[in-house]
């Protein structure tokens, strides 16, 4: 084998290695468990109720933003969501802000993104998914809704049977979050160990056999589903660190003009990511000299749109609707970046 190529796969084993090394214990595993509960203990169809006809607007955009977080939808999953929702008289402005903020507010895609390129970004891209996600959808409703017909409001959701997995919610995102604030391990311990056996011990107290087996039948399903594309997804980013100059990184997606954050949208529309894959390809990137605002854009535009999600988009909306769709997500992903950019600028940091 060429020496070359050796090296660059001893290069992609060795980044690997340091990613299984920080990241796997304290980060991929808590957030596994914690995207397996609100998969299998948050009832979708609740959710999805207030995308329906008799939805006041203000409800439905509001939930169609932010419902990514308890639906854990990833690109792949969201598109029959979209496309139910859609069929069944949503409306293209609820619709259309639900496939564009959940994949990108998935609970996995933002702890992971804080976790690996800051709390920064990771907020960031939280924030920009939910605002921007309802100015998609009023955009969409703006050109292309002329009926839309008398609304009744429905009941809210907050049944009794939801009250035990908030509160489950809670507890696991305390185990996710505690060793980002307790940084040494002696104290990390002390709180860590005591939440996690108090999240066994609720666990079996709040929940049934069924429900504890569909949770971590959810769970696995998310390991087997996610981990082999995001090892991939690692070990190809190591040799992209290797293989790409640093200084083109910085000439076109630095950060410095305008066309970085187009750049940085269009490409990643026009890439595919797998579930969290975006998140090591853009960390790499960002070691190279990418700035932040152009990884925001990346970050936004990569989990709503690709080749194939494109063609499926067309598909369901029509080809005029789906072509306006498509641009609007790319320009407000580099418009999120360029705003991002001068907000750090600005020296306010998160």
């Amino acid at each position: 084998m060429d020496p070359y190529i050796t090296h660059l796969i001893s290069v992609g084993f060795a980044s690997l290695q340091e990613y299984l090394a920080l990241h796997v214990l304290l980060c991929l595993i808590p957030a596994f468990f914690l995207a397996g509960a609100i998969a299998s203990l948050f009832s979708k169809e609740s959710v999805l109720t207030f995308f329906g006809a008799d939805a006041p607007k203000h409800v439905s955009y509001s939930v169609a933003a932010v419902s990514g977080c308890l639906l854990a939808v990833c690109s792949c999953t969201v598109l029959p969501l979209f496309a139910g929702i859609y069929k069944r008289g949503a409306g293209i402005g609820p619709a259309t802000t639900f496939l564009f903020s959940a994949p990108a507010i998935n609970i996995l895609a933002i702890v992971y993104t804080a976790k690996i390129l800051g709390y920064d970004l990771g907020i960031a891209r939280a924030l920009a998914a939910i605002t921007l996600s309802v100015v998609i959808g009023l955009s969409m409703a703006l050109i292309f809704e002329r009926n839309n017909g008398e609304r009744k409001s429905i009941k809210t959701f907050g049944e009794e049977k939801h009250a035990h997995s908030a509160w489950l919610f809670v507890l696991l995102l305390a185990i996710l979050v505690v060793p980002e604030i307790l940084t040494a391990w002696s104290t990390m311990l002390l709180v860590e160990i005591p939440l996690i056996l108090i999240t066994v011990y609720v666990s079996f107290k709040w929940f049934t056999a069924e429900e504890r087996q569909s949770w971590m039948s959810e769970t696995w399903f998310l390991v087997k589903m996610i981990t082999p594309l995001l090892l991939v997804g690692v070990f190809f980013a190591g040799i992209i660190v290797e293989l790409i100059p640093a200084e083109y990184v910085v000439e076109y997606v630095g950060g410095a003009n305008a066309g970085s954050y187009i750049i940085a949208s269009v490409s990643a529309a026009l890439m595919y990511f797998s579930t969290l894959t975006e998140v090591p390809i853009i960390s790499a990137l960002t070691v190279l000299g990418m700035g932040k605002g152009p990884a925001l854009a990346m970050l936004l535009a990569g989990p709503a749109l690709s080749l194939p999600n494109m063609i499926v988009i067309s598909r369901i909306m029509g080809l005029k609707k789906g072509m306006t769709y498509i641009l609007l997500v790319v320009i407000v992903a580099a418009f999120s970046g360029i705003m991002f950019a001068s907000y750090l600028a600005n020296g306010i940091q998160v």
